[in-house]
């Protein structure tokens, strides 16, 4: 602490990501991360635009960008923000649509930024608890409160709340902005987005990190009505007004038009989620229905902190919570077929010692 720090910044309790360890043969299964490349689209743009235009400012509005995004979905320009990942569009989201006189409505389990961004920008919150089953209950979100925001899937469960809940929850919050964060919906459920036109209260972000294997890139949208996206450009533009340089716009408005390659590495990682599920099972873990790139597991007999730390013996990293109610989970990546037969065996060595 120092004398010179703010009030704000002395009260604040910062996101810790997940951790990017320099071990060599690393079996990297913590962060969520596509074990498949970009687009080898993306990145010819991106290379195409290392040149004399790096000396130009990039285009403040991201209009290549929102037109591969409104394409994609089959909205307008008009209901597209664009930032620098999606965790830069939450934070103006927290700021532009969720701060109000009353508290926030997101469940107790979830992406643990939500609150460091209350703390941030002095938003009231509360907490809404899982079910037994670790399941949003849309009946949960009614009543009053400044604002809904929770992923879908949730993270770290994993767990996918159907479309007809997503717009339950918005038609019972008529008057304050619903936020759904998206950021693993290609792996598993149908986006919200085509909701927006029936409710101008829903926002939905996304991120091009999972999906769309640009993690290194930082890029992410939001698509909602657009006096929710206006408010979004009126703070973006009040803080940063070019959060996307030359190389991310260039190499994100490729990826978001090759939609082969985004068919073919997401199939790809259903199929080996689905086969890392059963493993698990074999082994006598409980998994957690999965719509995301990870799965969120626990075995009845074996401590999750001296799993976790098994494996890390062995190199392999994957992310424990020291939370209550999951902190006998393990929250593991899908990653490469070869990386789920190391996992696997891994684990079989590790339960039968």
């Amino acid at each position: 602490m120092s004398q010179y720090w703010s009030a704000v910044v002395h009260g604040l309790t910062p996101y810790v990501p997940g951790e990017q360890p320099k071990l060599p043969d690393l079996v990297k299964l913590n962060t969520n991360e596509n074990p498949y490349g970009p687009s080898p689209k993306a990145l010819q743009a991106i290379a195409a635009e290392t040149s004399d235009h790096l000396r130009l400012y990039p285009d403040p509005n991201g209009d290549s960008l929102k037109l591969a995004v409104a394409a994609h979905y089959g909205v307008t320009t008009q209901q597209v923000f664009v930032g620098n990942g999606s965790d830069e569009v939450l934070a103006h989201v927290f700021l532009a649509l969720l701060k109000h006189d009353e508290p926030i409505l997101f469940p107790d389990i979830t992406y643990s930024f939500y609150p460091v961004y209350c703390g941030l920008y002095g938003v009231e919150y509360r907490e809404v608890p899982l079910d037994a089953d670790f399941a949003i209950n849309p009946d949960d979100y009614h009543g009053p409160n400044g604002g809904v925001i929770f992923p879908n899937p949730n993270a770290p469960t994993g767990r996918l709340l159907p479309l007809d809940a997503v717009a339950a929850i918005a038609r019972h919050n008529p008057d304050r902005v619903v936020v759904v964060d998206e950021a693993y919906i290609d792996f598993g459920g149908d986006s919200a987005i085509r909701l927006i036109d029936q409710h101008p209260n829903l926002l939905v972000t996304q991120t091009l990190s999972k999906s769309r294997s640009l993690a290194g890139l930082r890029v992410g949208f939001a698509v909602g009505h657009p006096d929710l996206i206006d408010a979004l450009e009126r703070v973006k533009n009040s803080f940063n007004s070019y959060p996307l340089d030359r190389l991310a716009l260039a190499g994100a408005t490729a990826a978001m038009n090759d939609n082969a390659h985004f068919e073919h590495t997401r199939q790809a990682v259903i199929a080996t989620r689905e086969r890392l599920e059963a493993g698990l099972a074999q082994l006598g873990f409980a998994v957690l229905p999965s719509a995301a790139n990870f799965v969120f597991a626990r075995h009845p007999q074996h401590d999750a902190a001296q799993l976790a730390a098994a494996l890390r013996e062995r190199a392999i990293i994957v992310r424990h919570f020291k939370h209550p109610r999951i902190d006998q989970f393990l929250r593991i990546t899908v990653g490469t077929e070869q990386q789920t037969d190391v996992l696997l065996a891994a684990l079989a060595e590790i339960l039968a010692a």
